[in-house]
């Protein structure tokens, strides 16, 4: 018998819990796939400016980048303020090899060989349902 405000459900469908895992489908699918993309990107554009930090640093070591400019001096700042926390561990980490730092090249290696294939693994983990893929 079904009661006033009561829904009927038909089938075996039951709600499924809020902290719960599982699989996406519908209108989640597309969500999660722009989520990880949007990660991939940020990765991208990160390993990017790595890149232009180690560019940056050696041109103004050789003085070919005056940091009086203001400009000059406010994009260095930035490089280094969005660079500096990865690049830190890793230079504690390696020996002193006089004055060549290979710590952004160290780091552009782990953002392409660990963190874009975890990124992916865990992807089609969530969307498949299928945890195998996250073992080794």
């Amino acid at each position: 018998m079904v009661h006033p405000g009561q829904q009927v459900k038909h089938g075996l469908q039951r709600p499924v819990p809020a902290g719960s895992f599982r699989r996406p489908s519908g209108a989640d699918a597309p969500l999660i796939t722009i989520l990880f993309n949007l990660l991939s990107y940020l990765l991208w554009l990160y390993m990017w400016a790595v890149i232009l930090a180690a560019v940056f640093s050696t041109l103004t070591a050789f003085g070919v980048l005056d940091t009086r400019n203001r400009l000059v001096w406010t994009i260095g700042d930035f490089l280094y303020r969005i660079t500096e926390p990865a690049l830190r561990p890793i230079r504690r980490f390696l020996p002193n090899l006089g004055g060549i730092d290979i710590s952004p090249l160290i780091l552009i290696l782990l953002i392409q060989f660990v963190a874009n294939p975890l990124l992916a693994r865990i992807y089609r983990a969530i969307v498949t349902g299928y945890m195998s893929p996250l073992v080794l």
